[in-house]
């Protein structure tokens, strides 16, 4: 049994609950039979967190049912109820098509549902680069994407959750309706168990993470369980809160010859990225800000790849050639209300493009639905090629695993670390690809080794890696979380003391740490 971390793992039992019930009376079993439950969902995550140590899996994929909507019309806001099985695009699909199995839905979700076929497009943000996710693993991850850029991580998305708890209780949570005080806090269970404590008092960087426990002061406790990775309770129901779609989404591609042009584009990007451009909207008036959805970023290394995968692989015949004297490419996405507007931002991406060594001519413009998809499938054709490559090394010893940075720093630090990645790639002579959000400072680094001591090498310098970038106020996991394959890294961010704080917290709600064994400690 693996997840896409090529982990591999094995239980005693497996069941498939379809019902909140029946999750509870499997927890009895379970409690009964002394084992401990690991909880999966599509198993798309990469760092093992689904991937057994024994005992019984609890896996989650028959409940995929959308429950409900719940449209608030003061705010003009619609939220979508879901099980957690239910599968990323699966739910877009039927967003976009406005068609939902309304089996069993209440009197307001089939009202809501019709004041949202007359209305316009509304979305949900997230988009991690596979679409096959479950909602549930994204939670339990708090996992984010591309577009996080603009619209941040799933965390900003959740209005409410239905937890179960190991003892078989379960807990209610609305955001903003359960507060912290300070770093105490208190829920009570449909059980009437109390559950009380104290939050430990160590600090979480302020950029794109997601790693271990989210701890602050007076927290909105929903928040908890939001990337706590299964290590607290089940997560069985979720609402969703949808936000309108752009009418318009284009992506453009910017090729240069020097990766030093395209972290200074990168730059220019974020620069007074709060300043309006003037445009003209329908009405001939009107203003919009120049904020891309998406700025990602791919070396040279990963493009050669592609263009190695082209040539020999039929699968990937179909993307599109990129000429050898480029060695980086960025990707920008651009959201706007109408056509004017993404005409706009375009030509303002265009013209801090060429100020930084790029040219028009050379960049690859999406401006129909068609064009993005295959923007889409060249973007995610890297790691698709990475976990092709990866399974071909493990024929040869199945102890190597996908080696892949999630690491983000703060803006000051992107230079920097991004010279120290290469360094220290030439200087070991490891193949290996960086590519991923650059927007906010989050590079996948990953590397492919020859042999099982090139792998070991690898996970040493990842350490070293980890280290500097802690050293800069940075994160070991932006946004694929901790599973087993990082602990260690999860130490050196918050110490023992921060560790040994998380454990405390488990056992409040997990007192015999029935839940995920091996996730985060």
């Amino acid at each position: 049994m693996r997840d896409e971390s090529r982990k591999t793992g094995y239980a005693d039992s497996i069941s498939f609950p379809g019902t909140e019930t029946e999750i509870m009376e499997i927890l009895k079993f379970c409690k009964n039979e002394n084992r401990k439950v690991t909880i999966q969902g599509a198993r798309t995550g990469i760092t093992a967190g689904a991937v057994p140590q024994g005992g019984h899996i609890l896996n989650l994929t028959s409940m995929n049912r959308i429950e409900g909507l719940r449209y608030d019309s003061e705010n003009d806001v619609f939220y979508i109820t879901v099980q957690p099985g239910v599968l990323l695009a699966d739910l877009r699909k039927a967003i976009l098509h406005k068609d939902f199995e309304t089996d069993g839905w209440q009197e307001h979700s089939l009202k809501a549902l019709e004041i949202m076929k007359n209305s316009g497009a509304y979305f949900f943000p997230p988009d991690p680069t596979e679409t096959s996710a479950s909602i549930g693993g994204m939670v339990a991850c708090n996992a984010s994407g591309a577009r996080s850029y603009r619209y941040g991580p799933t965390r900003n998305y959740i209005e409410g959750l239905r937890v179960v708890l190991p003892d078989g209780s379960a807990l209610s949570l609305r955001r903003g309706k359960h507060k912290a005080n300070g770093h105490n806090f208190r829920l009570v269970a449909d059980t009437g168990r109390v559950i009380e404590g104290k939050f430990p008092e160590y600090t979480i960087p302020d950029i794109k993470n997601a790693s271990g426990y989210y701890i602050r002061k007076d927290m909105d406790l929903i928040d908890l369980f939001i990337g706590s990775e299964g290590t607290l309770g089940i997560i069985t129901q979720i609402e969703l809160r949808l936000i309108k779609e752009p009418s318009e989404i284009w992506g453009l591609m910017f090729f240069f010859n020097k990766e030093d042009f395209a972290i200074e584009f990168v730059k220019a990007l974020r620069k007074n990225k709060s300043a309006k451009s003037h445009i003209k909207t329908n009405d001939g008036s009107g203003t919009a800000e120049f904020s891309p959805a998406a700025i990602e970023y791919f070396n040279g290394d990963a493009l050669k790849l592609l263009m190695d995968q082209k040539e020999t692989n039929a699968a990937f015949s179909n993307i599109p050639y990129v000429d050898k004297r480029f060695n980086s490419a960025v990707y920008v996405e651009i959201h706007g209300d109408n056509e004017d507007e993404a005409m706009e931002s375009m030509g303002e991406a265009l013209e801090r493009a060429e100020r930084c060594g790029g040219c028009e001519p050379d960049t690859w413009v999406a401006d129909t639905p068609q064009l993005m998809e295959n923007m889409k499938l060249f973007r995610h054709a890297v790691p698709e090629v990475v976990n092709l490559l990866v399974d071909q090394l493990r024929r040869n010893d199945p102890n190597i695993t996908k080696l892949g940075t999630d690491m983000a720093v703060p803006d000051d630090m992107l230079e920097e670390v991004m010279q120290m990645y290469r360094a220290d790639l030439n200087h070991e002579g490891f193949n290996s690809v960086m590519f991923g959000h650059i927007g906010d400072n989050h590079i996948h680094v990953n590397i492919l080794p020859k042999s099982i001591e090139e792998y070991e090498k690898g996970k040493e310098l990842y350490k070293k890696w980890a280290k500097r970038v802690l050293d800069s106020g940075g994160t070991v996991a932006a946004e694929h979380g901790i599973g087993k394959l990082k602990v260690d890294f999860l130490r050196m961010m918050y110490g023992q003391g921060g560790i040994d704080g998380m454990k405390s917290i488990r056992k409040t709600f997990d007192p015999d740490s029935k839940l995920n064994e091996g996730n985060l400690f």
